[in-house]
């Protein structure tokens, strides 16, 4: 049986914690009835700390607001000029598990990549997706209830030097980078629709 569609919500730039609270309540009111939904937003500048976070990748974070978050993974910065979508999806619905939802996350970005004839990849050892030997695009996602919350977050022409005061994901000295630095036409509600696209196509929902 075909799944139904996620609905879009497009949520403009909010702070990061009135929405991760929304999630946390969207998931844990949700049943076996409720729709899945993709959450596009970019955020107020914030630094989150998943729930292995590590105090030391805490270089210099200056006025920048830390989060500690109940997500996988270590510490991400989050900013204006940076496309978050949130993963409001029901796993055992989807009949997938964490990895492969990684995996379906991971291959939506680097197809969308694509067609702005960039090359991308994944790295099984480090999530995410990265141009190079930098990293664009960062994953971070917490399971409840066989459900999945957060998502994640591709640079599109934000400020980098704010990654700068953390090291990126736990690893120190990775290099990031940004849509912006690789094309130039692009706007931020289309990569959004295409890359809302992909990630449904991706994870086998009716279009």
């Amino acid at each position: 049986m075909a799944l139904q569609l996620p609905t879009i919500k497009h949520l403009g730039l909010t702070e990061y914690e009135t929405v991760w609270q929304s999630m946390k309540r969207f998931t844990a009111e949700r049943d076996a009835e409720t729709g899945d939904e993709l959450w596009i937003t970019e955020h107020f500048p914030v630094y989150t700390q998943g729930l292995n976070g590590r105090q030391e990748n805490l270089l210099s974070t200056s006025d920048i607001p830390v989060v500690q978050v109940d997500r996988g993974g270590q510490v991400t910065y989050h900013g204006p000029g940076q496309l978050v979508i949130y993963c409001l999806l029901d796993l055992n619905r989807l009949g997938i598990g964490i990895r492969q939802l990684v995996t379906d996350i991971e291959n939506a970005i680097i197809n969308l990549l694509k067609t702005y004839n960039v090359i991308a990849y994944a790295k099984k050892e480090a999530p995410g997706v990265y141009i190079g030997q930098s990293k664009i695009a960062a994953l971070g996602l917490r399971i409840r209830k066989g459900c999945c919350y957060h998502g994640l977050s591709l640079n599109l022409d934000m400020d980098l030097q704010p990654f700068s005061g953390i090291n990126p994901c736990g690893f120190k000295g990775l290099k990031v980078t940004r849509l912006v630095d690789h094309v130039k036409n692009f706007s931020t509600e289309q990569v959004a629709d295409q890359l809302c696209s992909h990630l449904i196509s991706g994870m086998g929902y009716e279009q």
